[in-house]
Parts: C-alpha cells; sequence; structure tokens
C-alpha cells in the first residue's frame, strides 16, 4: 500500500487554517484523511504558560522534537500515539491513537520551524492574511467560540506579535503555496485571493485561459515563483472555466468533483467563496498528482525529490556501466603467457 500524502497548513492563530482544510476533507472524503492538529503538541497548558509568561507560538513552548518523530511516522504509514489539547479550557487530554489514511492533514503553527519537520510534508502551505483582517478573525472566533472577551484576545495578541515575527512568519519562506486572502469588499463571500507559487512543486499552467485580469483573475510571473491574484468578486462562470481546466489535469481522480468547494460559515449560515474554492482545487491538484506519483513507485511529486531520485538512478547507471567494464576482457599485461 503507498504511504500516505502529507499536507501542511500553517500560519498565525486565525489566520484560516480550519477553513481551508475543512473543505478539503469534503472532498476527499471523511473516511481517507487523518486530521492532526500540531497544537496539541504544546508543552504547557494555559494556566502554566501564563506562569511562565511564554506565548504557544515560541518553540520553547512545543514539543518540537515529538512532531519531528511523529510527522516522520505518518508519513512512513505508521501509527502515532497523539498528544491532546483543549482549546476551549487550555488543558490536556489523554492522548489518542492515530493511524494515517491515504491523506493527512497537518495544520499549526509550527510546522515548517525545523528542517526534519518541513521534509514530512509533500504539500507545504502558508496562510498569510494581512494582520488586520487576521486580528479581526481572530477577535470574532476566540469571543464566540473560546470564551475570550474582545480586550482580552487584544492584549494577548500583542503579547503574541514578538513570536509572531521571529516564529511564524519566518516559516513562510519554505512553502510551496502561500495564501493571502484579502479584504477590498465587505461581504465576505468576496474576499481577493493573492497566491504565491513555489518552485517545489509544479503547478497547473493557467497562463493560456487567463484574459489579462479583465474577469477577476492575474498571473505574474517573478524569479522563482508565480502569484495568481483572484478577485472576490470574480465572475462565477470564468471561475468555474478555470476550475474545469484544472480537473481536466485531474481526470484520473474525477470521482472527487464536488460543488462544495469553497463553502465557508458565517455564524450558522453556509457561504460560498469563488477565491476559496479555486484556492481548495489548486491543494487538492498536488495533493492528487503527488498521490499518483508514490502509488506509481516515486518518493513523491516535489522537485527534490525527483531531482534526488534522477540522481540516485544516474548513480546507479555509472556504477552498472563501472561493474560491466571491470567484468569485460581483461588487460594484455595481465593475460598469462
Amino acid at each position: 500500500m503507498p504511504r500516505p500524502i502529507i499536507l501542511g497548513v500553517v500560519g498565525d492563530s486565525a489566520a484560516g487554517k480550519t477553513t481551508i482544510t475543512r473543505g478539503l476533507v469534503r472532498l476527499l472524503g471523511e473516511e481517507h484523511v487523518t486530521h492532526i492538529a500540531a497544537d496539541d503538541y504544546h508543552r504547557y497548558d494555559r494556566k502554566q504558560r501564563a506562569e511562565r509568561a511564554i506565548t504557544p507560538l515560541h518553540p520553547d513552548c512545543n514539543y518540537v522534537d515529538i512532531m519531528e518523530q511523529h510527522f516522520s511516522e505518518v508519513h512512513a504509514g505508521r501509527a502515532i500515539l497523539k498528544p491532546v489539547y483543549n482549546h476551549k479550557d487550555g488543558s490536556f487530554g489523554p492522548p489518542v491513537y492515530v493511524a494515517p489514511r491515504q491523506f493527512t492533514v497537518i495544520e499549526g503553527l509550527l510546522g515548517y520551524h525545523t528542517e526534519k519537520l518541513r521534509d514530512s510534508f509533500d504539500v507545504r502551505v502558508f496562510l498569510a492574511p494581512p494582520e488586520e483582517l487576521r486580528r479581526q478573525w481572530k477577535v470574532d472566533r476566540d469571543c464566540s467560540r473560546r470564551g475570550y472577551t474582545t480586550d482580552q484576545v487584544l492584549e494577548e495578541l500583542d503579547k503574541r506579535e514578538p513570536d509572531s515575527a521571529s516564529y511564524i512568519r519566518p516559516q513562510e519562506q519554505f512553502a510551496d503555496i502561500v495564501v493571502a486572502f484579502k479584504r477590498e469588499r465587505e461581504d465576505q463571500r468576496d474576499l481577493d485571493a493573492e497566491i504565491t507559487l513555489g518552485g517545489g512543486l509544479d503547478h497547473p499552467d493557467l497562463a493560456p485561459h487567463l484574459n489579462g485580469g479583465d474577469e477577476g483573475l492575474t498571473l505574474t510571473e517573478g524569479e522563482s515563483d508565480q502569484t495568481l491574484t483572484i478577485s472576490g468578486d470574480i465572475d462565477p462562470e470564468y471561475a468555474a472555466q478555470i476550475e474545469e481546466v484544472i480537473w481536466d489535469r485531474l481526470h484520473y481522480a474525477s470521482h472527487l468533483r464536488s460543488e462544495r468547494l469553497g463553502e465557508f460559515t458565517v455564524g450558522t449560515k453556509l457561504e460560498r467563496s469563488e477565491s476559496l474554492a479555486l484556492v481548495q482545487l489548486l491543494i487538492v491538484y498536488h495533493l492528487v498528482t503527488a498521490r499518483a506519483s508514490v502509488a506509481l513507485g516515486a518518493e513523491g511529486s516535489r522537485v527534490e525529490d525527483r531531482e534526488a531520485e534522477s540522481a540516485r538512478e544516474s548513480e546507479s547507471d555509472e556504477k552498472s556501466s563501472d561493474d560491466r567494464e571491470s567484468e569485460g576482457d581483461p588487460e594484455p599485461d595481465a593475460v598469462s603467457s
């Protein structure tokens, strides 16, 4: 059985990690996806953090070494006994047995903090909304779901800012896909999405299908990456055409097609965002591509995986050539008379 495909979704608190992953799990099928929250690897509970004046964003507040070990085990297809952190009251629960399925989604704060952590992921996504928008999302979430007051949330955000700058935001450089949702309009369904596509993966070529940005989609080429900008008010029919282009490249996974991409909730109301749907489909594209590569015997679909595999094949060919030469006719001066 092929090893599981591992997706990392990293970003600061309330950056939108759960919104992104929830749609992916629905699309891939809950029975095929294992979800791991890196917050479960906190070293201290909420009371202990307050006593030590340390934030959960600091590496010293997390069992990074256990994260490295567990993520590596999951990458290899082996089960783990995962710790549990309860956000509602800031306490720890009993550990749970977690077995990887076809896909494993790991979301959290410090997923790309070390090279060993980064090596566990087939696809690395980083969420980088503007700070003003993220702070608003955090106030809304923590006040409605976690029992905080607005003043408490804002005070905590200010305390966390130095660690955000030192440990969270620098991880953006290691991502294959950086997503920045931006609010240019009041309606949350109309958030713009700026997507930076890095060189670690081969992204689908959308350039031939863009119309100069007139319909809400532009692609800017950089030296080592591309930036895809999706307007929040993109025409739904045009967005559907772009989705179709990506699905055509996933013809072997047509069973995954769903109308539920881009769904999110505001309070108890279900909404849909075209920009969110395209972001989620791009991520699905890479997950399915990676799974196909692994099923065919490759290490993965990352550029460095292919380069390493090519280097191994070249080394093997050279060794075989040397072996054949050594097994050929002996040199003339080595022939006995």
